[in-house]
């Protein structure tokens, strides 16, 4: 199995996960620019989940599984659903490079309309909610308490971001993109006051939960490797840029929402303030951060595939390229309350 070197990690996993033993099989759950997550299956059928870094040359920084490891594993000691964390390995001889292992959990990854369509409409607001409930627990906990409180800066989240990300616009734009421009130098100009420091997920949406279709709850929150310490607004808007609203044009084709029995997302955000006594009242500036943070990573994906540092694949940047422009206009938009 490419990216599993399976004598070594076979070992490993016999000598050090309990529970488990060989021989194994490996089957890739999810890949691609992202870390990679491999479904692992015991001798007795027992599964369990490792993920480690993507292939080819990374920067460690950006893919550090002992910092994943540590937050899932500090998460989990509250009552927000993680996977539970079972071992950590972080020499580079066994695998090529750090890996670390969970439990599985059930539940279906909704990333799609189609998926959506999987869970029964009447479950479809009560997965909205708890969608919500579970980010207002995770923005509740006491990050010294769970020993998260030296993870990263604390205040001014949203100003490093907006530098940040203006920043990298101006090192990887293929084009001249005014409404980006300007949305950057609106954002700049009307910072927010910050309120509270929280985790911040850095991509919650449903498309990184596992949801439990039958019952229409979040059984475990997955892919931590952009969280930090921040604004927890900041999550909140990030929600609203993949949400579409009833009756609305589909937003993003990796979301499930749209499609009949999802509550609109301004519901979503009054019952975030009733859970959190937070003012949302903002919410739009959120919406336009995260969409202006999306249109810059956009942009950079498509430049590494123009300039072809991605290889030689077969894609079609067209819609890429286009991508990228939605999510300015939409930032923009957003910015102006529109």
């Amino acid at each position: 199995m490419r990216g599993i070197h399976a004598d070594r990690v076979s070992a490993w996993l016999d000598a050090n996960i309990e529970g488990i033993s060989g021989p194994y099989t490996w089957d890739l759950v999810a890949g691609g620019r992202s870390n990679l997550t491999f479904k692992v299956t015991d001798v007795s059928g027992t599964t369990v989940v490792l993920r480690r870094p993507p292939l080819g040359h990374v920067l460690a920084t950006a893919h550090d599984m002992a910092r994943e490891h540590r937050i899932i594993s500090a998460v989990g000691l509250t009552g927000v659903p993680v996977p539970r964390t079972l071992g950590l390995c972080t020499d580079d001889e066994v695998n090529g490079a750090p890996f670390y292992v969970m439990s599985w959990v059930d539940g279906v990854v909704l990333d799609s309309p189609e998926r959506g369509g999987q869970l029964p409409e009447v479950l479809r607001t009560p997965a909205a909610e708890d969608l919500i409930d579970v980010l207002a627990a995770l923005h509740a906990v006491d990050v010294d308490a769970v020993g998260l409180g030296d993870l990263a800066k604390r205040e001014g989240y949203v100003e490093r971001q907006v530098r940040r990300w203006s920043t990298q616009w101006a090192n990887s734009k293929t084009r001249e993109l005014p409404a980006i421009e300007e949305v950057g130098r609106l954002l700049a100009a009307s910072i927010p006051v910050q309120q509270g420091t929280s985790i911040a997920h850095g991509d919650y949406r449903f498309g990184n939960c596992l949801t439990d279709i039958g019952r229409g709850r979040i059984a475990a929150v997955l892919d931590w490797e952009l969280c930090t310490l921040g604004d927890p607004l900041a999550d909140l808007g990030y929600v609203g840029i993949y949400w579409t609203d009833p009756g609305r044009n589909v937003v993003r084709a990796n979301d499930p929402t749209g499609i009949p029995g999802f509550p609109a997302f301004d519901d979503l955000v009054q019952r975030y303030a009733v859970r959190t006594g937070r003012d949302v009242s903002n919410i739009d500036y959120y919406k336009a951060f995260a969409s202006f943070r999306l249109a810059v990573i956009s942009e950079g994906v498509y430049a590494r595939y123009l300039h072809g540092a991605m290889g030689d694949q077969q894609v079609d940047l067209e819609p890429m390229k286009l991508g990228t422009e939605l999510l300015a206009e939409a930032a923009l938009a957003a910015m102006k309350g529109g």
